[in-house]
């Protein structure tokens, strides 16, 4: 449920992979007007549910890091969503279980303090902050990550 973005297509072959932050108030079930995303207790934004969505893609425009993808063919939206069937009952996600590198992880913080960089779990864009449940590494005297949307526009010559 997760998907792997070019970070600059044009230039180069390196690769992010998008995973849901699932945020503390996560705009995209706020714009849902069929009310079909759902947060649990434990945090987790789940997708969209099939009987609800109508495959409008307000919740993609909405999410601030570019995750929903939206299905026509299914009018559905689909997301990562921590893979629910497996953490529920005590698994890792499965892109942490197969991620060679280990830079997705699924742990408590606690087991990664050891780490020079910390985790991060407030992101910036531009007067709003955003919470999540998801963290990311960052060094030590970065308290947040911060966006500014004119550092992705593309400047024509």
């Amino acid at each position: 449920m997760i998907h792997v973005d070019f970070i600059d297509r044009a230039n180069g072959i390196e690769t992010v992979p998008m995973v849901c932050m699932h945020c503390d108030e996560p705009t995209c079930a706020m714009v849902c007007p069929a009310d079909a995303i759902k947060k649990g207790e434990d945090g987790v934004v789940r997708s969209a549910l099939k009987p609800r969505c109508i495959g409008c893609s307000n919740c993609v425009l909405a999410c601030p890091f570019g995750v929903p993808v939206v299905y026509p063919e299914m009018e559905l939206m689909m997301k990562c969503d921590m893979c629910y069937d497996r953490t529920s009952v005590g698994l890792r996600p499965m892109c942490a279980t197969v991620c060679p590198s280990g830079a997705l992880t699924y742990r408590p913080p606690e087991e990664i303090a050891a780490r020079r960089e910390k985790p991060r779990n407030q992101f910036q864009f531009g007067h709003e902050t955003v919470t999540t449940l998801v963290s990311i590494m960052l060094p030590p005297e970065f308290p947040a990550l911060t966006f500014d949307v004119a550092d992705y526009m593309w400047h024509g010559a």
